[in-house]
């Protein structure tokens, strides 16, 4: 699988925007900013991104709203829109795309199975979207999670394309 081909749709989409994506990435592990990266140009609409792996990470690299997580479910998408709002507003970044998961071999303290990942855009658009695999293989899920990421970045990007121009600017989404 080639790192550009699998970003080469959200990419084409932000350049048209003129707008930028910030990325945090957990179990896919620095795969989707790599994809996003391999593009030439991508200084253009790449704003930055971070491994969020453990939780010192995510306190690290993220400004993440206590409020805003209390009370929901660990990879839910509930929580991936908070951590993709974060990583938006961290790096002022137009778009936010953020994934976590358990790609495996095991699963998460919290019970969920390994194959499992929660991915969520925040921008103009905000979309989000739960995966679950069925498998416990590491490296194969990491580049599943990783497509289905940029897949959904690119969905994100195409429609704010249809949008009005002063909205498809603002920073505040539609909720699909």
């Amino acid at each position: 699988m080639e790192l550009h081909t699998l970003a080469r749709e959200a990419a084409a989409n932000l350049l048209k925007l003129g707008q930028t994506v910030a990325v945090a990435e957990s179990s896919t592990a620095g795969l989707i900013s790599a994809s996003l990266l391999a593009i030439p140009g991508a200084s253009a609409y790449y704003a930055g991104g971070s491994v969020i792996y453990t939780r010192l990470s995510r306190k690290r690299f993220l400004t993440l709203d206590p409020a805003r997580l209390a009370g929901l479910a660990p990879l839910s998408e509930e929580m991936v829109r908070v951590f993709a709002d974060a990583a938006r507003t961290s790096l002022n970044a137009e778009w936010g795309l953020a994934e976590l998961g358990a790609a495996g071999p095991t699963g998460t303290p919290y019970g969920h199975p390994p194959g499992v990942s929660v991915i969520g855009v925040s921008g103009p658009v905000n979309l989000s979207m739960r995966i679950e695999t069925h498998s416990a293989d590491r490296e194969q899920n990491m580049w599943h999670f990783t497509q289905e990421a940029l897949k959904l970045l690119a969905r994100a990007t195409a429609q704010a394309l249809t949008l009005p121009p002063a909205f498809a600017a603002q920073k505040t989404p539609i909720n699909n």
